[in-house]
């Protein structure tokens, strides 16, 4: 597969900060740098990973506590979410307080919308709005690579919280339903927290996909 990842565990809260590159010209972007930014920009020059973006999949602080900071870093973009998750990207200051994370507070280059295409390479991801866990929450598809980025709507055996004031669980529900388990049982399914899974293995033993998938549901 031309695509590939590694993923870097980030902040006291260990989030899946994700590094998707082409195998072939090295390009790539960084998916949801919660924080540990030094220790991001070590990863990358390892790899040897030309970054060329970072894509935020939502404005919670493990995810975007480290954005600016790479941004200013790398003098690249910065893209997504979907502008519904404005007011968690100007909160990151105070929200970092509450974990030990210094954030500033950040505004996308571009605001993502669903149906918007991104590019690594010669490989598409399409953006696909998955509101519930935050309401601007985006996940990247590439079908062809049968790879899904997915911050925290699903996760192994889980998904993700709805238990804030901007929570809708049967949102959720209803994005995993109508997003990610039409995608083929192969697709491999990277995870804002936890070990990465596959759509089959979720449709098979994830009891809350099952209740996603239930007649009448959600």
């Amino acid at each position: 597969m031309a695509i590939q990842h590694a993923v870097i565990t980030v902040t006291p809260i260990q989030q899946n900060c994700t590094v998707l590159w082409d195998s072939l010209s090295k390009t790539g972007i960084v998916v949801d740098p919660g924080g540990d930014v030094d220790r991001i920009l070590q990863t990358v020059g390892a790899l040897g990973v030309k970054v060329k973006g970072i894509w935020l999949t939502h404005g919670h602080i493990d995810h975007a506590g480290g954005a600016a900071a790479l941004r200013d870093a790398l003098g690249v973009r910065i893209e997504g979410p979907d502008e519904r998750d404005a007011f968690l990207l100007d909160a990151l200051p105070q929200a970092g307080r509450q974990f030990g994370i210094v954030a500033r507070a950040v505004r996308p280059d571009r605001w993502l919308h669903d149906g918007d295409q991104l590019q690594i390479g010669t490989q598409a991801f399409t953006v696909r709005h998955c509101p519930g866990h935050t309401p601007g929450h985006v996940v990247f598809v590439a079908e062809e690579a049968r790879l899904a980025v997915v911050g925290d709507v699903l996760f192994r055996g889980s998904v993700g919280r709805t238990d804030f004031p901007y929570g809708d669980g049967p949102a959720l529900l209803q994005a995993i339903r109508d997003v990610l388990m039409p995608l083929p049982d192969d697709t491999v399914v990277l995870c804002g927290h936890g070990p990465a899974t596959t759509i089959g293995r979720e449709r098979r033993a994830n009891r809350y996909v099952k209740q996603a998938l239930e007649p009448g549901e959600p």
